[in-house]
């Protein structure tokens, strides 16, 4: 029997000028819905895998109608909360706005969620342990708990219930530097770490805690933002010497040929090794979601008991794949597509 996926984190509005226009020159925009974490428990949902999502939004046409997505995608939303203006006063469901980059010009996202459902929830009112009931897998990432105080609290809470119910936890460090600061989130996502099995997302480095992992240049705590094998293999294994309950690590590397043009390959730590994947190159239609879909690839393909190489191009060709899909979501209901991608000749680069 298949394991039961659950993930917490909040689903926003995205608002996108069409026909990759700025903002600033826009008269109308394309609305849908996103979000990390209802990104991977959509794209899992596709794959056939019993998929839920935690999360608070306003009961309102804007809260429901983020639910409506997800549960058109498969994705199961009992757990969801539907605030209403006593509990959460601001009573607003966060939004996005994303300028699409075009050639040369990158895309540019403009955040506005603060004071949104999911940030002001008294989080003191939900039964973790009920919450976690009958699930195997639990999925979190790093952009929760710079919401809120009371997201952060209820992050930790969270992940200290799961490792007590033995469920296996993938996190995300998914920095953003509009929420919080470099430290700030350094300092907390280290907090996190002792709870993980599966770690996802360290490019941001901000998961290390000793000053002296700390250098100059154009690395972050002495690791290049485009690592060769060597390079990361030394980061792996200073990870799991330090926080030997990883079971599993991985990253991907973006190389940005322009805004239209990426390649993409990623590293993984699994059972003592680091493995490396083939370097994907590709064409861009939307490229939000694309770490959201990596994270999901890899995922699936642990969950489906894949060996590793084939699980580490597996996770890249799933974030290839996205970039080819309008939309926050990988919407790809067949895995067999995916590995027709991840079994293309391509070389590998280091």
């Amino acid at each position: 029997m298949k394991q039961k996926f659950i993930t917490i984190g909040e689903i926003m509005l995205r608002l996108t000028p069409p026909n990759y226009d700025k903002i600033r020159v826009a008269t109308s925009f394309e609305a849908s819905y996103g979000g990390s974490e209802a990104n991977i428990a959509l794209a899992l949902a596709n794959l056939g895998i019993d998929s839920s999502f935690f999360s608070v939004v306003p009961d309102n046409s804007l809260g429901k109608g983020a639910i409506r997505m997800l549960r058109s995608n498969d994705v199961h939303c009992s757990p969801v909360i539907l605030s209403t203006p006593e509990e959460t006063p601001t009573h607003r469901l966060g939004t996005y706005y994303l300028e699409t980059g075009y050639g040369i010009r990158p895309s540019k996202v403009t955040y506005d969620r603060k004071h949104s459902a999911f940030t002001e929830y008294n989080y003191e009112r939900v039964d973790v342990d009920a919450l976690l009931e009958n699930f195997g897998w639990l999925h979190m990432s790093g952009i929760t708990p710079a919401l809120s105080k009371s997201c952060a609290d209820f992050t930790l809470k969270v992940l200290r219930k799961a490792r007590e119910k033995n469920l296996t936890v993938s996190f995300d460090g998914n920095f953003r530097s509009t929420l919080w600061t470099w430290n700030e989130a350094r300092d907390f996502c280290t907090q996190c770490l002792p709870y993980v099995d599966v770690l996802l997302g360290i490019e941001p480095y901000h998961l290390w805690k000793n000053e002296a992992d700390h250098s100059q240049g154009d690395c972050k705590d002495g690791v290049p933002l485009q690592p060769n094998y060597e390079q990361q293999k030394e980061v792996f294994d200073a990870f799991v010497k330090r926080y030997p309950n990883l079971k599993c690590i991985a990253r991907h590397v973006r190389f940005a040929h322009s805004g239209s043009e990426n390649s993409l390959k990623a590293f993984m730590w699994l059972d003592g090794k680091t493995y490396e994947s083939k370097l994907f190159t590709f064409n861009i239609l939307d490229r939000v979601g694309g770490g959201d879909a990596f994270a999901s690839g890899l995922i699936y393909a642990m969950m489906n008991d894949y060996n590793a190489d084939d699980t580490i191009n597996f996770a890249v060709a799933s974030s290839v794949i996205k970039h080819t899909i309008r939309g926050d979501g990988n919407i790809t209901d067949d895995a067999e597509s995916i590995r027709n991608i991840m079994n293309m000749n391509y070389d590998i680069k280091r």
